[in-house]
């Protein structure tokens, strides 16, 4: 992944003592945190950055369109955009309770075989629950990535994608189904959902209501490390098992227009 660009603006660097160097950390290694559950931890979001997101005013150097990662506050230019594996997907129907209202959280969560409750569009192109008291539903489709640093390091993410990115997430799809590789015999396969890195970069758009910015995804090459491999495909069992999980938080969408078709 690209060097992050901003930090908070409060909160100092810490130094090193000269006495300090990893090995002591190595000797550590994973005291503390091997024991931790899924429910004891926090997949980060990664987002583009709207010329009204709140994340602008706490963060030194951060502008529209760049990447920002909710949990380590890394944020990255969009043309420098971050490699990614996608190695799960799912699409969920979130119910949100009506603005201002509620504690944040979803009201309830639908999965795409789930009796989804009938919507009218407003004029605000949200999608309202018929008869749910100003509830919405928002239709997303949530992509488990793993992120991969240009030293091999990695991180497991979400990247949601809804309103005007719908349709990103629905080429992308597309395209790693095309994704054919040749066997030692010759053969042509469809290889996995996690055998491929992707870069994400952002790019400008706009419609007849605003202008926002949004994804631009291109193959960059097949995973090369086994290790990496083999924990992507770990990621993605785990997903599948349910034993990843993932705090919704409701964020208001200032800066976009929704210009996605209702359900």
């Amino acid at each position: 992944m690209a060097t992050a660009v901003a930090k908070k603006k409060t909160g100092e660097v810490a130094t090193m003592d000269e006495n300090m160097d990893e090995s002591m950390f190595a000797a550590d290694a994973g005291v503390g945190v091997n024991d931790l559950g899924s429910e004891d931890l926090a997949i980060p979001f990664l987002k583009v950055l709207q010329k009204m997101s709140d994340e602008l005013d706490d963060l030194d150097g951060a502008k529209a369109g760049d990447i920002y990662n909710t949990v380590t506050k890394d944020v990255v230019k969009g043309k420098d955009g971050v490699t990614v594996i996608n190695c799960a997907y799912t699409l969920q129907y979130i119910e949100w309770e009506p603005r201002g209202t509620g504690t944040g959280a979803p009201h309830r969560i639908y999965g795409a075989g789930d009796d989804i409750p009938q919507t009218e569009r407003g004029d605000d192109n949200k999608d309202y629950v018929v008869g749910g008291d100003g509830r919405y539903l928002e239709r997303t489709a949530q992509h488990y990535v793993l992120i991969v640093d240009e030293d091999g390091m990695t991180q497991q993410a979400l990247l949601p994608m809804k309103s005007t990115q719908f349709k990103k997430s629905k080429q992308w799809n597309s395209a790693m189904r095309a994704l054919k590789m040749k066997d030692s015999r010759g053969n042509l396969f469809t290889p996995p959902r996690f055998s491929h890195i992707w870069k994400l970069e952002t790019v400008s758009e706009e419609n007849k209501n605003g202008s926002w910015h949004g994804w631009q995804i291109s193959k960059d090459r097949a995973v090369e490390s086994t290790n990496v491999y083999a924990e992507a495909k770990l990621f993605a069992e785990s997903i599948q098992a349910g034993q990843v999980n993932v705090k919704h938080v409701r964020e208001e969408d200032k800066s976009s227009s929704d210009d996605d078709l209702p359900f």
